[in-house]
């Protein structure tokens, strides 16, 4: 717990400063282009610490509690957008600059702004390493096939190239672990070209237990199938975008899956972690590499952002649901709804938050384990 806090502490502070302050800057800079007046830019929350205030009246500064941030609109009765000041008492001049008197269509953009932003920063960086660094590339031709395996069960054979996984195309064999790593005992449809042909197979990956090199555990779905031919390969601009747009979809695609199971049963939520699971990743990535730190600054980004669109109110995805519901009845739902909905989404945060924490302390970092390896 010490070396979180000392050792991989200012790691994670970097990172999520950086995520936060691009998630607020969409909300500003949309804001802004739609004439909202900004009253204030935060990084953290509570107290000052610095800050300053720009010629257009928005008052720029970094707060005591570093986990996360926000932009408060001219309008705004708080810092989560809970509900608007009283516009009738509102001078003309105001109502311009207003946030809560701006169409729908506006406002829904203006908060779809951060999420987006941080979508768009994990592709830009994805495409800079996929430019610079390279991404690693393996074709996805079976080379080996283990003995007594889920892909000997399934009739997978050596020279097979895997084409589809339950509708998903297959080009590298880094694409077909992921999708195999996720879904340990359930069954898939695969399509395999074979001599000239395309051969249809059902396929049911076996659980697999594993420790990986931070000494956390994992359970994952294995074929039992080897490749060959693992290549880098760097990508001219246009191509680097591309692929990095194709990532993002495929790593929001499999944390979706993973929600999914979680809420199914079928998957543990030992994988859920909080703040100290992510400053102890974070310090472990910066440990083995720059590249690694920033690709791990890209899934966090892709992360923040897909979070932020659950339409759970006090997120960003719960505003842009009570637009909708907005925009589908030609007015906005009534102030004791919309006051409900904000208890009930800041619960559920709260809720979530505090078993993260669980997670980290009790389950990975064990705490109780180690308080009794102290007084015994």
């Amino acid at each position: 717990m010490v070396q979180i806090l000392t050792v991989y502490g200012p790691a994670f502070l970097v990172a999520l400063t950086v995520l936060v302050f691009v998630h607020e800057l969409g909300h500003y800079l949309v804001a802004r282009w739609n004439g909202v007046r900004v009253e204030v830019f935060s990084i953290g929350f509570g107290r000052e610490l610095f800050g300053w205030t720009d010629s257009h009246g928005t008052r720029w500064k970094f707060s005591i509690m570093p986990l996360g941030g926000y932009v408060k609109m001219f309008g705004d009765v708080n810092a989560a957008s809970a509900g608007a000041a009283e516009v009738e008492a509102m001078t003309p001049a105001e109502r311009e600059v207003c946030f809560h008197t701006k169409r729908v269509g506006q406002r829904a953009a203006i908060v779809f702004a951060g999420p987006l932003a941080n979508y768009v920063l994990a592709i830009l960086i994805l495409a800079l390493l996929y430019m610079f660094v390279g991404q690693q590339s393996t074709p996805a031709v079976v080379s080996e096939v283990l003995p007594n395996s889920a892909a000997a069960t399934a009739g997978i054979k050596p020279g097979d190239k895997v084409v589809m996984v339950d509708g998903a195309s297959i080009e590298r064999f880094e694409e077909l672990r992921q999708i195999v790593s996720l879904r340990p005992d359930t069954t898939m449809a695969m399509d395999v070209l074979r001599d000239g042909k395309i051969v249809h197979l059902t396929v049911t990956p076996a659980r697999h237990r594993f420790q990986d090199k931070f000494g956390n555990w994992h359970e994952i779905g294995l074929l039992g199938v080897g490749g060959r031919g693992v290549e880098t390969v760097r990508y001219g601009p246009v191509t680097a975008v591309w692929r990095a747009v194709l990532e993002t979809k495929s790593v929001t695609a499999a944390t979706v899956t993973s929600i999914g199971q979680m809420f199914a049963g079928t998957r543990k939520t030992d994988d859920i972690g909080g703040p100290l699971r992510i400053a102890e990743m974070s310090g472990q990535m910066i440990k083995l590499g720059p590249v690694e730190f920033i690709w791990f600054l890209a899934v966090l980004s892709l992360h923040l952002g897909l979070i932020n669109l659950v339409p759970v109110p006090m997120l960003d995805g719960g505003h842009l649901l009570f637009y909708g519901i907005e925009a589908l009845r030609g007015r906005p739902l009534g102030e004791r709804a919309q006051e409900y909905g904000f208890k009930i989404g800041l619960a559920l945060v709260l809720t979530l938050m505090v078993f993260a924490t669980w997670n980290d302390l009790f389950v990975h970092f064990r705490v109780v384990d180690i308080i009794k390896g102290l007084v015994s």
